[in-house]
């Protein structure tokens, strides 16, 4: 799994659990919603400022997203 897949997975997660849509989730981080789809999907990066903005927007720390991206990625190993 790619560091970009892991993270849309872990993005995805986060925001069905928090009960927003894709739009809903972008309207409140100021984005399109294009991109949180992009995002999900592996095809875009976030910035470590978006990581912040996306993480209080779904009542998270930044810190446990990125852990959950690292197991992600260990798990694949």
């Amino acid at each position: 799994m790619e560091l970009a897949d892991a993270f849309g997975s872990v993005l995805k997660k986060y925001r069905t659990k928090a009960n927003l849509t894709q739009e809903k989730l972008a309207e409140h981080c100021k984005i399109e919603r294009t991109f949180i789809s992009m995002l999900e999907r592996g095809e875009r990066r976030p910035s470590l400022s978006m990581v912040f903005e996306l993480a209080n927007v779904l009542k998270v720390s930044p810190t446990r997203i990125v852990k959950e991206v690292e197991k992600l990625l260990n798990d694949e190993v």
